[in-house]
């Protein structure tokens, strides 16, 4: 064999060497870099993972809070509860005594009004009995009559009487319907108003005068 084609045929293999070792080395490159691709890839899923994570433990720990203070709430509820059931109670006892107590002064005045009303009648009955007769008139002396008109009798107030209130230093009149129980009502008149026909003029000690269309001033005792 010559030196010549002995050259050739070494340089030949080692042409081949180098190629086979360039392409097993540009196969390790892409096989490094799928690798590395793949770590990038899981490297984003687990910070992606790390961040739920995170997330989720700051949702759990706002849920925690949330939890206690509507525990809370809860507790201060029942403990206003108890509180207030018992005023509760309280004051619906004190409506009902307020409602009896007032039910039965609106009977006494009935009463009240009723006696003073039977009493006047009484006394003109007294009145009319003891007056003496007067002697027959003389012919001579006789006299046209003077026709006196009958005093009509006390008229019945549309309502009752039920107490004198003071407010401010200032004297009211509670009346109400007759047939009335309830608290609503209840109204005050003062000196110069009227309920209906009847005009309160003068709110005495004792007693109420008032003023009716067409009547005489009309006198309401007080209870």
């Amino acid at each position: 064999m010559k030196a010549s084609t002995f050259q050739t045929l070494i340089i030949g293999l080692l042409c081949l060497t180098v190629a086979g070792l360039s392409g097993g080395l540009y196969n390790q490159y892409q096989r490094m870099a799928e690798l590395q691709s793949t770590d990038t890839q899981r490297l984003q899923t687990l910070d992606s993972l790390q961040r739920d994570s995170s997330a989720l433990k700051d949702a759990q720990e706002k849920l925690q809070y949330a939890l206690k203070d509507l525990k809370q709430m809860v507790d201060t509820g029942e403990q206003q509860a108890n509180t207030l059931d018992p005023m509760l109670d309280q004051w619906a006892q004190e409506i009902q005594e307020l409602r009896d107590g007032l039910a039965a002064r609106a009977t006494a005045a009935d009463m009240t009004a009723l006696r003073a009303r039977l009493e006047q009648v009484e006394q003109q009955l007294l009145d009319l009995r003891t007056k003496p007769s007067s002697p027959p008139p003389t012919p001579s002396a006789t006299k046209p009559k003077q026709t006196t008109r009958p005093k009509p009798p006390p008229l019945s107030p549309p309502f009752s009487v039920l107490s004198v209130e003071s407010r401010g230093g200032e004297r009211f009149l509670a009346v109400a319907p007759p047939d009335s129980r309830s608290l609503r009502d209840v109204r005050l008149l003062h000196s110069g108003e009227q309920l209906g026909a009847w005009h309160l003029k003068v709110l005495e000690p004792n007693s109420a005068i008032f003023a009716v269309a067409a009547q005489p001033d009309q006198t309401v005792h007080l209870p």
